[in-house]
């Protein structure tokens, strides 16, 4: 193809102000049918923080290679690089734009929220960060401009985050190479089976002789131990077959669990896409109760759920004790995603019938959940006195909260900065991941994902893998001059401790600047 047909950033630049969904993908621009979005595996956010920049090594991390091909279907030819690679846009998702349908029917850009840039550069907040502040009501019909699409200025060179880039891909291939992307179903799975099967009639034989206590530590481990299974099939990481995967983890994830797997994917894709970024990943947008950076103090806007996150008087409350609650609210944070799933599945009622892989996924997660409601139902009214079923739900649900504790050890202690469109895939993981390091002899506690940084970084690789790729990726670390932070259990528990007493501190000192500034106006006013 000739240079003329190359596409420039100019036209790029106009193209998605137009409303188009374009990325660059191995050099080549790639234009996304307005129809996939809802249709998306992934979600439509994943493809949304990736209009305007070079999506190469998060496509290639998330999609098997049979898919890749089919994207060559949707692509219009090479872009124009620079030197150093491609310059990239800032996608319009990140300035609070959105294209939605307007009561005619045609599809508009509508501003849902407000953005706000940094004033300064600082390591917390660098000049590269965009935050949503809060619901926007410009009305439908406008549209971003051709300078809210251009990155603010960051201190991150584009030619070293191009050199992170390719030597992701030749670590990629490495990890191919070694053959790491094939499931261990023996040697992996057996011994996991194995344990399902323990805990199962474990709770049930216990159950039938009423030593309901016991039981419902042994459901409880089940449920701890299945959600690592889970985890791998919502990545579509065992079979490597979405249909296949996707039954086998509704049966367990949603009929044997009560937690919609559906609901999972959506939310975990985002949170991989854009790791700790305050306005856009879920996993770290938990006020009322907690709040890992005092940028949550705005009030902001999810662009995951949606709304604002209200920093009211209650969530005041709260983040003062932030740190001194952490456990308590970790033991009931699984009725937490009971509330998620079936809200998720509420609000996807009405997506089109090739949503996400077919409505039948929809349906069949509805049914399955209902399944659950029964026999888990008839288990707790089943234990007699009202106590005893009390306990009953609460013992079994609270048994697994080591690992949301686990989860949260991995991401709130690191960087919660937005550094901006530049930064690279494997920077932004390595930057805002940390690994658990725990004695081989307890890993199944853990499930394998105490390995998060590898995880992060190859997504659909079988976690019983993850330590064999995760010497690669040191190696990989070291070479780049990137840092791979791990930490013990009882450390990492100690560093979440820190930051969310450090986030709390600084709420105490700012209501206590706040009281003396306004006891300080009485004083004049009274002069």
């Amino acid at each position: 193809m000739s240079a003329a047909s190359t596409h420039t950033r100019e036209s790029i630049a106009h193209r998605i102000l137009n409303g188009e969904l374009l990325f660059i993908l191995n050099g080549n621009l790639i234009a996304v049918p307005q129809s996939w979005l809802s249709a998306h595996p992934g979600g439509e956010l994943s493809i949304l923080h990736f209009v305007g920049r070079d999506a190469t090594d998060e496509v290639q991390a998330y999609h098997p290679n049979h898919v890749l091909k089919k994207m060559l279907a949707f692509s219009q030819g090479p872009v124009k690089l620079s030197e150093d690679g491609w310059v990239p846009l800032l996608p319009p998702i990140a300035t609070g734009w959105f294209r939605k349908l307007a009561p005619d029917g045609s599809l508009q850009w509508h501003n849902e929220s407000t953005p706000e840039y940094s004033p300064e550069d600082t390591p917390r907040s660098p000049s590269s960060q965009i935050l949503l502040v809060k619901k926007s009501d410009a009305s439908l019909g406008s549209g971003p401009s051709p300078a809210s699409i251009q990155a603010p200025p960051t201190t991150l060179s584009l030619k070293r985050q191009s050199q992170h880039s390719a030597a992701y891909q030749q670590l990629h291939k490495r990890v191919v190479a070694a053959g790491l992307y094939q499931t261990r179903y023996i040697s992996g799975y057996g011994p996991e089976v194995a344990r399902y099967v323990f805990f199962a009639i474990s709770s049930f034989l216990l159950y039938r002789n009423q030593w309901f206590f016991f039981s419902a530590v042994s459901l409880g481990a089940l449920w701890h131990q299945l959600v690592f299974f889970c985890h791998d099939l919502g990545h579509v990481g065992f079979t490597h077959n979405w249909q296949k995967d996707r039954l086998i983890a509704i049966f367990l994830a949603d009929l044997i669990g009560g937690v919609s797997i559906g609901w999972w994917v959506h939310n975990h894709n985002v949170h991989h896409i854009v790791t700790n970024h305050p306005s856009h990943d879920p996993d770290i947008q938990h006020l009322p109760f907690f709040a890992i950076t005092p940028a949550f103090f705005k009030s902001l806007y999810s662009s995951y759920y949606k709304r604002e996150l209200t920093f009211d008087r209650f969530a005041r409350l709260v983040i003062t004790a932030q740190h001194r609650l952490f456990y308590l609210i970790m033991s009931l944070a699984r009725f937490n995603l009971y509330r998620l799933s079936y809200h998720h599945l509420w609000i996807t009622r009405r997506e089109p019938r090739k949503a996400r892989g077919g409505r039948w996924a929809w349906w069949l997660e509805v049914f399955a959940l209902c399944g659950f409601f029964v026999w888990y139902g008839n288990v707790v009214r089943g234990c007699g006195p009202w106590q005893k079923g009390l306990m009953y739900l609460l013992v079994s649900n609270m048994v697994p909260s080591p690992l949301h504790v686990q989860i949260v050890l991995s991401h709130y202690s690191r960087s919660t900065a937005d550094l901006g469109p530049t930064e690279s895939f494997p920077h932004r993981q390595l930057r805002t991941t940390t690994d658990v390091i725990c004695h081989p002899s307890v890993e199944f506690l853990h499930g394998g994902l105490h390995l998060q940084v590898t995880h992060h970084l190859f997504p659909r690789l079988p976690r019983h893998n993850l330590k064999e790729a995760s010497y690669l990726v040191k190696d990989f670390a070291k070479e780049q001059g990137l840092e791979y932070a791990e930490f013990g259990f009882l450390a990492g528990n100690g560093e979440v401790q820190n930051t969310l007493r450090g986030v709390a501190d600084q709420l105490r000192i700012m209501k206590m600047v706040a009281d003396n500034g306004i006891e300080e106006a009485m004083k004049v006013k009274s002069q």
